[in-house]
């Protein structure tokens, strides 16, 4: 009997958007041509093509896959930690750290593609803004949780996009435990413990 390929299996507008994520993530969405796309998938060009006509549909597409699967990840890693609302604001942050450790860390793809092609592409720059406000929103209920002022998942947004700012530049996870130490620093000024 014949062995059948796992990349038979998985469906082409997968594939595509496995390669484009891959790619773009790994060497930036300029650098990377159709071409490249279209080699990685295994696919012809037309069927690559026939999924995402321009390029600027499969960066979009890379986009909104990237921030669902990214704000999944993240919500799956708090609901697990469990503990207390404290406890769950602290374990987006090693969450980061487990992020920020993963063999090819390249920092925020939305802020990698809002520094490409923000300037010249709307749908770049509002998938990068929409990312940013679900996380920001997503703190928000977290610290709601907590009992801290609203004011406090912005600053712990601004944390953890410095985190990750600095885990991309310099490389160093440890980012992620220095900005849990000011977040947990913050939430005890913002909502003291009561006994």
């Amino acid at each position: 009997m014949e062995q059948m390929d796992p990349l038979d299996q998985i469906d082409p507008r997968t594939r595509i958007l496995d390669a484009a994520e891959e790619l773009f993530y790994g060497r930036g969405i300029q650098a990377v041509g159709m071409d490249a796309v279209r080699a990685a998938s295994g696919l012809t060009m037309r069927r690559v093509y026939q999924h995402f006509p321009a390029k600027d549909e499969l960066v979009e597409a890379y986009l909104r896959r990237r921030d669902a699967r990214w704000r999944a990840s993240l919500a799956v890693h708090v609901a697990r930690a469990g503990g207390t609302p404290r406890e769950q604001v602290l374990a987006v942050f090693d969450w980061l750290g487990r992020w920020f450790a993963e063999p090819g860390f390249r920092g925020c793809a939305f802020v990698n593609s809002f520094g490409e092609l923000g300037a010249t592409s709307p749908a770049v720059a509002a998938a990068a803004r929409h990312h940013k406000a679900e996380f920001a929103g997503y703190l928000a209920g977290l610290v709601d949780a907590v009992g801290a002022p609203p004011a406090t998942a912005a600053q712990l947004a601004l944390l953890a996009e410095g985190a990750i700012t600095v885990a991309a530049v310099h490389g160093d996870p440890a980012a992620a435990a220095e900005a849990r130490a000011a977040a947990a620093l913050l939430l005890d000024a913002a909502a003291p413990v009561r006994s």
